[in-house]
């Protein structure tokens, strides 16, 4: 063979349809997918997330058909997020055994069992400043915000939440949570961290499916979105804080951080595909720039090569409906 033609053919392998799928290297599933989902009390109908095209906040009553009609599209995990209409200086709704947070669990586990509810563990949506927990001043007591992460926590279980998801980014929140959980019999009940949580603006469209009341900002207690190492090391502690598992938010602008995570830790790693991700992806589509179902199994793809087991993503429904 003349040596002005290449030896190594990759292209080979890429001919048909049959080969390029026989050697791809990365694939996700339903089973890899958990769906975040908002729940608002209080209200007779859905609510349109006009940030957010194609979610909606369900009405506390019809949340039981929701997760029926999730469950017969082939979703397993959901994440409860509540819009409370109960907010107060400390977000003490999320403790009240009949409150916004265990009814969530409560009805979801009721109405199919066998799906995975993980309760979102934070103060944002409860609280009447929106911050993620109690306020001193101007900052947030980290130290009085883990005794009630503590309580939220065992109020979730106790209302049949599968998984406590703590995202309120304090120092040792996994710590207390773990101990509140085994002290109150929840030794079962593992803790999905939000380990390694940036101060990031691709959270904005979280802001009105969520209701938020926040003035200012979160970078006191969430991370600097240019800071590797701190992210490794933000994971670690809560993996040595006794986390079930870790996760990267946001998602698609860390796929470093999930590989670095995925390196240094034999735990699970979860990603989160926030809602600017979605709304990106969502409005690029509507205006004919890019192709939706394309770009969504292209960037999910890419959350998961770089490590991740796991894949919060509000097109998990969609995934669903499309026979993924």
């Amino acid at each position: 063979m003349s040596s002005q033609f290449p030896e190594a053919r990759p292209r080979r392998l890429r001919r048909s349809p049959e080969l390029r799928s026989l050697f791809q290297e990365t694939e996700f599933t339903l089973n890899d997918l958990v769906l975040p989902i908002f729940v608002e009390e209080e209200i007779d109908d859905f609510v349109p997330i006009t940030s957010m095209p194609g979610v909606m906040r369900i009405p506390e009553s019809k949340l039981a058909g929701e997760i029926e009609r999730y469950a017969r599209a082939g979703i397993k995990s959901v994440m409860t997020f509540g819009v409370s209409h109960h907010l107060d200086a400390s977000g003490s709704d999320t403790w009240n055994e009949r409150g916004l947070v265990s009814r969530m669990s409560a009805i979801a586990k009721d109405a199919v069992p066998e799906m995975i509810v993980m309760s979102d563990t934070c103060f944002c949506e409860y609280t009447d400043h929106g911050h993620c927990g109690v306020m001193h001043g101007s900052e947030v007591d980290n130290d009085r915000t883990l005794v009630n992460l503590g309580k939220q926590a065992v109020a979730a279980a106790r209302a049949g939440a599968d998984v406590i998801a703590p995202s309120a980014a304090m120092d040792g929140q996994v710590q207390a949570i773990r101990r509140a959980l085994d002290e109150a019999g929840f030794s079962h009940i593992p803790i999905m961290a939000y380990s390694t949580k940036f101060a990031s603006a691709l959270y904005g469209p979280f802001r009105e499916a969520g209701g938020s009341a926040l003035k200012g900002d979160r970078k006191s207690y969430q991370m600097n979105p240019m800071n590797r190492r701190e992210a490794v090391r933000e994971s670690l502690l809560d993996e040595q804080e006794g986390a079930d598992a870790l996760m990267v938010k946001p998602a698609g602008a860390y796929l470093d951080i999930i590989r670095d995570i995925r390196e240094a830790s034999r735990l699970p790693v979860a990603a989160y595909q926030v809602s600017g991700e979605y709304a990106m992806i969502k409005f690029g589509a509507q205006a004919g720039a890019i192709d939706e179902a394309r770009i969504v199994r292209e960037t999910l793809g890419s959350i998961k090569r770089a490590g991740a087991d796991l894949i919060f993503t509000y097109f998990a429904m969609d995934l669903a409906l499309a026979g993924i």
